[in-house]
This record gives C-alpha cells, sequence and structure tokens, in this order.
C-alpha cells in the first residue's frame, strides 16, 4: 500500500503526508507538477527528519504514473468528495494506491474515470472535507489495519 499526491498544493501537506508515510513504513509518490518547490523551507520544517524531498518518488505526470501502476499490478483508490462508497464498506488490498487529488481543485474527471474505485470518509452532513492529510491518515490506516499492514 502506498499513498500518492496528485499535482500536490500546499508545502506543509506534503510535509505532514512524509511524516505520515514514514510512521508507517509506506512509500509516497507525487505527481508532478506542484504548486510549490520541492525544496521548499515549509517542506523541510514539516517533515522534520522524517523524509528528505529526494526520497520521494516523482512522476512526471498522470500517464506516467498510470503506465507505472498497470505495469505493478495496482490497484487505484481515489479519495474523493464525489464518490458513492465509504472507505468502511470497501475492502482494501496490499496492492492499493491510495490516491489523494489537488487540496484546491481535486483531481480531473479522466483520474477519476481511469481510478480503480472512488472513496469518501464520512462525516457529517453539513461538513465540507477533512484536510488532505488527515484523510490520508484514516484512509491509509483503514487500510493497513483490514490488510495486517499496522505495524507492531
Amino acid at each position: 500500500m502506498k499513498i500518492v499526491l496528485y499535482q500536490p498544493d500546499i508545502a506543509q501537506n506534503l510535509g505532514a503526508a512524509m511524516r505520515l508515510c514514514a510512521c508507517f513504513g509506506v512509500s509516497l509518490e507525487i505527481i508532478e507538477p506542484c504548486g510549490f518547490p520541492l525544496t521548499s523551507k515549509a517542506l523541510r520544517r514539516t517533515a522534520m527528519d522524517y523524509g528528505v524531498t529526494d526520497t520521494l518518488i516523482r512522476h512526471k505526470s498522470w500517464e506516467s504514473f498510470v503506465n507505472v501502476e498497470e505495469s505493478e499490478g495496482n490497484r487505484i483508490v481515489l479519495l474523493t468528495t464525489k464518490a458513492a462508497k465509504p472507505i468502511t464498506d470497501f475492502t482494501f488490498t496490499a496492492k492499493d494506491t491510495l490516491l489523494f487529488g489537488r487540496e484546491s481543485q481535486g483531481v480531473p474527471e479522466n483520474v477519476h474515470d481511469r481510478s480503480d474505485a472512488r472513496l469518501y470518509i464520512p462525516i457529517v452532513k453539513d461538513a465540507r472535507s477533512f484536510n488532505l492529510v488527515s484523510s490520508a491518515s484514516m484512509a491509509l490506516f483503514e487500510g493497513l489495519r483490514q490488510t495486517g499492514g499496522l505495524p507492531e
């Protein structure tokens, strides 16, 4: 299982995602372009000693990312507020790639269309959404819990 961020906008979220992935022992990938330089001071401060920018797996485009996922036999699981199925009704596998969209815009329709599953995290009716890394934390924890991948 791994986390992939689609064209992230906010350096602090990428840094927090680096910490999240380091704490659970999963890889973090990004699909470029990013809305900030990867050497951003905020990114280094947020990630602290949990990771550095040169350990990220970087995909130059959506198409190159999809080619890698298909060649590795991974399932792309998009977390989106536009989904019809909650994460609590989904059966994760260890080969799932958890994909999260831009903080400002989500992902375009072609990404929705290509994803193997589209899930949402249940929240109260009038709430808009969680922060990106809060969502990633919940989805990753649920996926690892279901697949027996939680650290001991």
